[in-house]
């Protein structure tokens, strides 16, 4: 189905800039959401034989449209993008982005951010390189000039090639408005406003076509696949030559996936691509709410709880992706970065701006569990928290569930600092005499016990309340004292790096495995240990396998019937 805008005759800019943001809105979002139908049609191991995912309709992360409005029109256009958050779904944000829905409000605060884009595009300040072509008069419309700049900003917008249809609707709606404001700039804008709002635009819509070499089977078609590509290496919509590729058909030609992943994998963008993924994976957006009691730890601050994410992200990606380390020794490296808010905490000189710095042997700082961004987003405003740190070892790194704790539990012994149990290793083993309690705190507290010579704001401390904090701990039967066994015992742990597969895997096709992956999933684990547990070729292997881009066939649909995402964008009128 193909929907449409609808142009109407405008008076004024005023009434042109409302019928964009309701008409575009109204008649594109609530109708066509609402009824769109996608149409589409050591010893080397074998991949075996995938299910495939599932094709979805996701609306873009507030990054990613950022990101790909950012490489349209480059770093000169005032980019200030926010959506509505999405609940975390299996570990992952990205896993919620299929079933998100867009109430009115939202679609108010896109159509602003389309507005001021659209605006600025077309302004004498940047038009000059943003548009290709001058128009034969500046107050009446030019319909080559407005075919020539629409078709080419539309395709990188729309992730693929304008149909005809498309072409002159967008051209037409801007003719109207040339004519009636006396403006050809303005006329331009209108229509690319109308472009940045809509559908095509803001959701990524994967589309299905029979596959040629394999009779029966379902995948994704070149603008998809390439879209898929895309957002899970770069975490924007694809570049020029990725969309040639798909238009050529050179990427579905034999190597030429692998062309287009090796060229992506050597790209600076990548870092920008795994930036988001890790901040998705370690559930960093709760950093933007993080706040600690001034009165306990004055020195946590806003740039503090910032900082203490992008220390944890550059770590990560220089380790990773810089140079090139086993993801593993990511709990152990004593290599990190420093800024002078964080250096308050950790207890060290401070150097302005970033800087590298490396903690000494014997040092209590190892690893990204020692790193202020985990203790303190799993902590208290107050205090720390034995079991909210164990439980987010688990379920951030190890893909494991700790359950909610049963109704009716009292936590006063716990939660109050100044009871007769002068530490926290005291104060929990309340939890042990509970039966209802007791499994769940098994799991979780010797983990976070091992973490309690570190306060609620990350700093380290050997006391508490004038007694000595005892900090040994276990981790599935690896006993082990402090922080930096923990590190080891979790750098040795084989769920840690399974549990990565699963995340990237996840957050690549936009749904967690289903259980009929289980034999591609053990093939993706094999090939990571392989490949020394190095990201970069966990990413070449997912991307290149054929569960990446292989869908699953609808059994409700008939052998030759042409399949299409399921998921529709819930447009809420409140």
């Amino acid at each position: 189905m193909n929907c449409l805008l609808t142009t109407r005759s405008l008076k004024s800019r005023r009434s042109l800039l409302k019928t964009s943001a309701v008409s575009v809105v109204r008649s594109v979002f609530l109708s066509c959401l609402a009824l769109w139908a996608l149409s589409g049609c050591s010893e080397s191991v074998v991949e075996p034989e995938s299910p495939g995912t599932q094709a979805l309709t996701s609306l873009m992360t507030a990054e990613q449209y950022q990101n790909s409005l950012g490489y349209i029109f480059g770093p000169g256009v005032d980019l200030q993008v926010e959506f509505a958050p999405v609940a975390r779904t299996e570990g992952l944000l990205a896993n919620s982005a299929s079933i998100a829905g867009v109430s009115s409000a939202q679609l108010q605060g896109i159509q602003g951010v389309a507005a001021s884009v659209a605006k600025q595009v077309v302004d004498a300040t940047h038009r000059n390189y943003l548009v290709p072509c001058k128009p034969a008069a500046m107050d009446e419309p030019d319909q080559d000039c407005a075919v020539e700049f629409l078709s080419r900003v539309g395709r990188l917008l729309f992730r693929r090639a304008l149909t005809e249809e498309e072409i002159t609707m967008y051209v037409e709606l801007a003719g109207t408005a040339a004519s009636d404001l006396e403006d050809f700039y303005a006329g331009l804008e209108i229509a690319l406003e109308g472009m940045l709002i809509s559908p095509e635009g803001l959701f990524v819509i994967e589309r299905v076509e029979a596959d040629p070499d394999n009779p029966g089977q379902l995948r994704l078609d070149a603008y998809s696949l390439a879209s898929r590509l895309s957002f899970f290496l770069w975490n924007a919509g694809p570049d020029d030559e990725l969309l040639s590729a798909a238009e050529n058909g050179e990427l579905q030609s034999e190597g030429g996936v692998e062309r287009s992943v090796e060229r992506m994998l050597a790209s600076p963008r990548l870092n920008q691509g795994m930036r988001a993924f890790f901040d998705d994976m370690f559930a960093f957006e709760e950093v933007k709410t993080l706040a600690k009691d001034s009165t306990i730890y004055p020195e946590f601050t806003g740039v503090t709880a910032e900082d203490a994410r992008e220390q944890t992200l550059r770590t990560t990606i220089d380790h990773l992706l810089v140079n090139d380390y086993d993801y593993r020794d990511l709990f152990t490296t004593r290599s990190s970065f420093m800024s002078p808010a964080l250096a308050i905490i950790y207890g060290v000189a401070a150097q302005p701006g970033w800087s590298p710095v490396t903690f000494p042997e014997g040092s209590p700082r190892g690893g990204l569990l020692t790193q202020v961004s985990f203790l303190s987003l799993h902590a208290h405003p107050g205090r720390s928290s034995v079991t909210l740190r164990g439980q987010a070892l688990r379920e951030l790194f190890l893909c494991q569930t700790v359950p909610e704790p049963p109704p009716g539990i009292d936590f006063s012994v716990v939660s109050n600092p100044n009871s007769h149990y002068p530490t926290q290793r005291e104060r929990v083993a309340a939890h042990l005499e509970t039966p209802s309690c007791a499994g769940c705190h098994r799991i979780t507290d010797p983990i976070g016990l091992s973490l309690e010579q570190f306060d609620g704001a990350g700093a380290f401390r050997l006391t508490e309340n004038g007694a000595t904090i005892d900090a040994s701990g276990g981790l599935d039967g690896y006993e082990f004292d402090g922080a930096i066994g923990l590190g080891q015992a979790l750098r040795e742990n084989p769920e840690l790096p399974r549990c990565l597969v699963q995340r990237v895997y996840s957050y690549g096709t936009g749904g967690p495995p289903e259980l009929e992956a289980r034999a591609v999933m053990d093939y993706f684990n094999d090939e990571f240990a392989q490949d020394g547990y190095r990201l970069r070729e966990l990413l070449r292997t997912v991307a290149l396998s054929s569960a990446f881009s292989r869908i699953q066939k609808d059994p409700s649909e008939g052998s030759d019937s042409e399949s299409s995402s399921s998921q529709v964008a819930d447009v809420s009128s409140n």
